[in-house]
């Protein structure tokens, strides 16, 4: 039994998906069953944390969304779970800032991990594609795609992607201790995102830059202000530098990561009104 926490999030869905259609058993943790849409093939669970335990009875492997809070591995490790694959943030890296509130946030559950004796799998993607999901509401309502810092760089993942990587790492040996960065294949702005949409919905986009000290709430309405602060500060540095990219998606799956191009594709109904 793989248990896989973050269900109905991008990455969860799509991994519960690959291992529902690989024929695995799968219990998919979730705060509202009733509303998951998950597979038929899924045993689909409420997360609760009153007795974290129960959630783990017959399983052996776990993918820990991080959210999914600190006590989970201390919990699957007492009830017979082996190894924990954490989706984790390419943020922790050397030289990294560890007072950012994402560093802190990620770097606390890979140390209740590492303290726990679960055998442990980490991956550290950077920019995830579904970011561009925050645009979607301008893009509906118009041609016009007001944000910051148009010409910053990245190298946006296709949610599915990682889901491969933790798919392979659940269920191949020798992922163990292993900490996997991953990546787009490459690097495109964020004006290019933009342009890349609007080819793919037959609209002409237009990207109107706003000073970061212009990027208020309707920008970011679902972040803390002290968040955004520290976002803001992350998404200038990314202006005119070209991100790190890997490989490792392709040496894990043997499939090439897919590109910003593909992922619009795939999610262009996100993007029509």
């Amino acid at each position: 039994m793989i248990v896989v926490t973050g269900a109905t999030g991008n990455v969860g869905r799509a991994l519960v998906e690959r291992l529902v259609a690989d024929g695995r058993p799968v219990r998919a943790l979730t705060r509202d069953p009733q509303r998951a849409e998950l597979p038929a093939g899924a045993e689909v669970v409420r997360l609760q944390h009153d007795r974290p335990e129960a959630l783990f009875e017959g399983a052996t492997k776990l993918f820990l969304y991080v959210q999914a809070g600190t006590d989970l591995p201390a919990a699957a490790r007492a009830a017979g779970v082996r190894h924990v694959v954490l989706l984790s943030s390419g943020i922790i890296q050397d030289g990294a800032d560890e007072t950012h509130p994402i560093h802190v946030m990620h770097a606390t559950v890979e140390r209740a991990i590492r303290d726990s004796g679960l055998e442990w799998t980490f991956l550290r993607p950077n920019a995830f594609a579904t970011n561009a999901l925050h645009w979607a509401p301008q893009i509906r309502s118009g041609n016009t795609v007001r944000g910051v810092f148009a010409g910053g760089l990245s190298a946006p993942i296709h949610e599915d992607d990682i889901a491969a990587v933790a798919e392979r790492a659940l269920l191949d040996p020798g992922h163990e201790g292993a900490v996997h960065r991953l990546t787009g294949p490459e690097a495109i702005s964020n004006a290019d995102q933009i342009a890349t949409i609007g080819r793919v919905i037959g609209r002409d986009l237009d990207f109107v830059e706003v000073a970061p000290d212009q990027a208020g709430p309707e920008l970011f309405p679902h972040l803390p202000p002290q968040l955004r602060e520290s976002l803001l500060a992350s998404f200038a540095a990314t202006v005119g530098v070209p991100p790190e990219i890997t490989t490792t998606v392709e040496k894990i799956t043997g499939t090439p990561a897919r590109t910003f191009a593909t992922w619009a594709e795939d999610h262009a109904d996100d993007f029509r009104a």
